[in-house]
């Protein structure tokens, strides 16, 4: 009789668990659909899906989908197939704290060839703005359908959805892939999905890993049901949260700043150009009762994510980091792509 329980050192790839190091929203996202896919997987993480570390970014995150300008044909498509993941979940999990919303997105000046106007392809309900539509000092405008996450919902759906699915969660800190083989010697793929902790990883060390300071208002109202974005110069959104009844109003980057304290004259700055944005939503001076701010650091990098597939002596590392602020418009993109990529990395396992 065989030992149903303890696979031996030559079990099928497939039947080893996969090894995600991160847990936010690219680690998670990727973990469900290979979870999906019939794949054994554990997230091995020093944050996990409902911790309020602001290092731990994917739950602080707009999470609007927005179709990103000065991206790649690829990336693009990324993004393309994240929205319809999202927009699946939006229409059969309401769970899952994605909602579908109005949009609408004011250009400053004439788009280039190479902007966010790609979103036509794929988004509902896409149609240019007529003069007297948008406010006369932009060069033109969009309305379209989109889908926007709650992170506070979304994060402990994912959590769920993993478990359920059969995988697991590990809290721990590494300080590098090697400590992960030696943790699990029977694993032939990794996947490093660490966010910042790409830059301090010993034995990887990608030194165009960077801390980006976030800074957003929560403006608690009713009337949060259409995303406001302002493609330009002075870079500004309003985010619904239908499902929480207010709004993200931002943004700011601020390259590796580490405060964690609320900086008020930005907070100001944030309300005042919403206002500017849609004074419908949002009040030249809303009452202090109805504001939260939140201070995150999104885990950018320098040329944009890393997305590739490596082979160190007889296993497999995926890397897919330095999303910043759009891990959640790439998240179920990546992840589809990533699971192409164990499927290839398993296939050349079992063909040796």
């Amino acid at each position: 009789m065989g030992d149903c329980g303890h696979p031996s050192s030559n079990v099928p790839f497939q039947q080893r668990p996969i090894i995600i190091l991160g847990a936010g929203i690219i680690g998670c996202s990727a973990a469900r659909q290979l979870l999906l896919g019939g794949f054994s997987v554990i997230l091995v993480a020093e944050y996990l899906p409902g911790d309020q570390n602001p290092h731990y970014a994917s739950a602080w995150a707009g999470a609007a989908w927005h179709a990103a300008g000065g991206i790649s044909a690829e990336q693009r498509y990324l993004q393309a197939v994240c929205y319809r993941h999202l927009l699946k979940m939006a229409r059969e999990e309401p769970g899952s704290g994605v909602c579908i919303v109005d949009s609408r997105e004011y250009v400053e000046q004439s788009p280039s060839e190479n902007s966010s106007a790609w979103g036509r392809t794929i988004l509902p309900k896409f149609r240019d703005l007529k003069p007297g539509e948008f406010p006369s000092n932009f060069n033109c405008g969009w309305a379209y359908e989109t889908v926007v996450t709650d992170p506070t919902r979304h994060m402990p759906y994912l959590r769920e959805k993993v478990i359920s699915l059969g995988g697991q969660f590990i809290r721990k800190r590494v300080v590098s892939l090697e400590e992960l083989y030696t943790l699990f010697p029977e694993s032939s793929i990794f996947i490093n999905a660490s966010g910042i902790g790409s830059q301090t990883l010993s034995d990887v060390r990608d030194d165009k890993c960077f801390h980006e300071r976030g800074q957003n208002v929560f403006y608690r109202t009713p009337n949060c049901n259409t995303l406001y974005f302002r493609n330009g110069k002075e870079y500004t959104y309003i985010i619904p949260r239908p499902l929480s009844q207010g709004v993200v109003l931002g943004g700011v980057k601020q390259r590796d700043n580490l405060s964690q304290e609320v900086d008020m004259d930005i907070a100001r700055d944030e309300i005042a150009r919403a206002h500017r944005l849609a004074p419908e939503i949002v009040p030249a001076n809303p009452t202090e009762d109805d504001l939260s701010y939140i201070v995150a650091f999104r885990p950018s990098r320098e040329g944009g994510f890393r997305l590739n597939t490596e082979k160190v002596g007889e296993r497999f590392v995926l890397s897919a980091y330095g999303f910043g602020g759009g891990g959640y418009a790439f998240s179920y993109g990546i992840a589809d792509a990533l699971v192409k990529m164990v499927e290839k990395a398993e296939r050349e396992t079992v063909i040796l």
